[in-house]
């Protein structure tokens, strides 16, 4: 090929990578085509296994090879006479694959003995609880329960020992009962399952007291500490946590809280796929708990479901060392799921009439599964293929909508939005609250839409508030926030303002107990008092059923870098609203509380209501 048509060939990858906005470049191009000329003719799983890419940028990089003349028409997919000779013009026309055919690259084979096993399992599996998508849960199939086992008596962990399942959706815990079953000894001396479910832990306390095998189940919502009693006494740990960096260091957190202490304990660590840069923070966050990587198989996991991630996911064998410790001190309240972290749109077209359906954050169909179960809004068919993510700029008009604000009077829904800055505060939340309008297509035309995290370099608010830094709230700060509340009515509210501080402490701890989920204050490394608050809510259009995030209360103390803190802590409410899918924020504001209205307007905020209010006397008390 020569110099020209190299360029060409160079140029070409650039704009297919751009169009499909391929976080792994030009790179993930190449690996898709030399996938697909290795396995000819390949499925979109077969291809997205073998590259790691999730099946719908695999089925998006397809298309867009296809708009190009260089993948075939017919499924699945084949390389043209035009993409042959590009694949060889790049020096990728090698279809040489070097992976045991045997093991087929997992490791392990299952040996003939435990066939009754496999059998077995996967009866218990149809009688078992369905996954819950929500939670990240994806059954992973008898075989690759089989191999887990194999997994730990290949590593030396079993037979004997105490193992921690972290999380047991998967039914580890009665893969070691019926395959100490079919080899007629017991594998472990003491098991514990850890999870959140009372289905998956009812299953499988009523299995393993059927077969007469010991199991520890104990329900914890691993969001906080392990119980105590757990602490530090297992010799080693398995986990498979929601697949985003977040869920796996907290689950790996709390394996490593189970875990006796010093070095060489195990943790075995499953995990789905991910891109270069989310699997740089996992990696780092491995490297945060002091843990090593011992092994590593690629696909070794095999799940039922999981369409997205292609049914596979890698295995990690992680030892721990004397720089061993949970990275995560006390309770979580952060994003932990991939809903929980989804903030765009994906349009999927209907196989039957060609729609194109938008679904996601802010669209009428937030899962490709409501889609599916609703049917084609065109023809009622489908079934559905996934097609471009939205792009932020086209995603946040499409889902603009008016919202309402609560309207039961009660204390938590009227709390409003201290100052930032000098004396500032919204109106009081009990104010008519404005009609919702119909929902559109497009944002209203007094509807601020910005990108959020801002295009190219965000502002140092870190660097500007410190040392001040922020947190999540917890029980320590109750006396600090209740003093805020205390301030943020009297601001708002005046004479009639509800300021007993015994009162909102009693109010936050309850609000506390429910969830934490959007509360943070400021603080100062040197004695993390509160010096600032911010309370974000995830709220609901009850006419549209839209959700949208609110700022509930704002309010920074009288320090000395009060405005910076202000700023900073609006920074953290605009990435709640992102991290949790929302892509409207509000905020109400006292018209007389100008330094809130100027920190709003520099956020980008624009004013879109008004709330008009008129106090009467009675004719008979005005001496007339």
């Amino acid at each position: 090929m020569t110099g020209a048509r190299v360029a060409d060939a160079d140029r070409l990858l650039h704009e297919v990578a751009d169009a499909v906005r391929l976080q792994e470049g030009v790179p993930g191009v190449r690996s898709v085509l030399r996938a697909i000329r290795r396995l000819s003719p390949a499925s979109t799983k077969e291809i997205s296994r073998a590259t790691s890419l999730p099946v719908p940028i695999v089925a998006a990089v397809g298309n867009e090879l296809r708009r190009r003349g260089l993948l075939t028409e017919k499924r699945p997919s084949r390389l043209t006479p035009a993409g042959v000779s590009l694949v060889a013009g790049l020096g990728m026309d090698l279809s040489l694959d070097a992976t045991c055919t045997e093991c087929d690259g997992r490791e392990l084979v299952i040996p003939p003995v435990l066939d009754e096993a496999v059998r077995r399992l996967s009866a218990l599996m149809e009688t078992g609880p369905g996954a819950d998508m929500a939670l990240d849960q994806s059954r992973c199939t008898p075989e690759t329960k089989v191999r887990r086992v194999l997994a730990l008596l290949r590593a030396g962990v079993l037979p004997g020992g105490s193992l921690l399942l972290v999380g047991d959706d998967d039914m580890i815990s009665l893969a070691l009962a019926v395959v100490g079953d079919v080899l007629g000894s017991p594998l472990v001396e003491r098991l514990t399952v850890v999870d959140i479910s009372p289905d998956i832990l009812g299953h499988i306390a009523e299995v393993s007291s059927r077969m007469g095998f010991p199991v520890e189940t104990v329900r914890h919502d691993l969001r906080n500490p392990l119980p105590e009693a757990l602490h530090g006494r297992f010799d080693a740990a398995m986990t498979d946590p929601p697949y985003t960096p977040e869920g796996a260091q907290l689950f790996l957190s709390r394996a490593v809280e189970g875990l006796r202490p010093g070095p060489a304990h195990s943790i075995f660590f499953s995990f789905g796929a991910k891109s270069p840069n989310e699997m740089f923070e996992v990696q780092q966050e491995i490297v945060n708990l002091g843990l090593v990587v011992n092994g590593f198989i690629h696909n070794f996991n095999e799940y039922e479901g999981s369409g997205i991630l292609g049914g596979s996911g890698f295995f990690q064998h992680l030892l721990t060392t004397n720089a061993t410790q949970s990275s995560v001190g006390g309770s979580y309240q952060g994003p932990l799921y991939t809903r929980d972290k989804r903030s765009r749109q994906r349009e999927y077209e209907c196989v039957s009439c060609h729609a194109r359906v938008p679904v996601g954050p802010g669209a009428r169909w937030t899962s490709v599964g409501a889609l599916r179960a609703d049917g084609c809004p065109a023809c009622g068919g489908g079934p559905f293929k996934p097609r471009q993510l939205v792009s932020l700029s086209e995603d946040l008009p499409q889902a603009r909508q008016a919202v309402e604000a609560p309207r039961d009077g009660s204390p938590e829904s009227t709390a409003g939005t201290a100052a930032p800055a000098g004396a500032a505060a919204p109106a009081p939340a009990t104010a008519a609250a404005p009609e919702p309008a119909a929902p559109g297509p497009a944002a209203r035309r007094d509807e601020a839409v910005i990108a959020w995290p801002p295009a190219g370099e965000r502002p140092p608010y870190e660097r500007q508030a410190a040392p001040f830094r922020v947190r999540p709230a917890d029980e320590r700060d109750i006396d600090a926030i209740a003093d805020f509340e205390v301030d943020i009515a009297r601001v708002s509210f005046g004479d009639a303002a509800v300021d007993d501080p015994a009162r909102h402490r009693a109010r936050l701890a309850k609000a506390m107990e429910r969830s934490r989920k959007g509360m943070f204050v400021a603080t100062h490394p040197d004695d993390d008092t509160a010096v600032g608050w911010l309370w974000m809510s995830d709220n609901q259009n009850t006419m549209t059923g839209d959700r949208y995030a609110n700022f509930r209360s704002l309010a920074v103390a009288e320090v000395e870098q009060r405005s910076e803190i202000a700023e900073l802590l609006i920074a953290t409410g605009l990435d709640f609203a992102v991290e949790h899918g929302l892509v409207e924020v509000v905020g109400k504001v006292y018209s007389g509380n100008v330094p809130m209205r100027t920190m709003y307007r520099k956020f980008g905020f624009e004013s879109t209501h008004m709330s008009m209010k008129l106090r009467l006397v009675p004719a008979d008390r005005t001496g007339r």
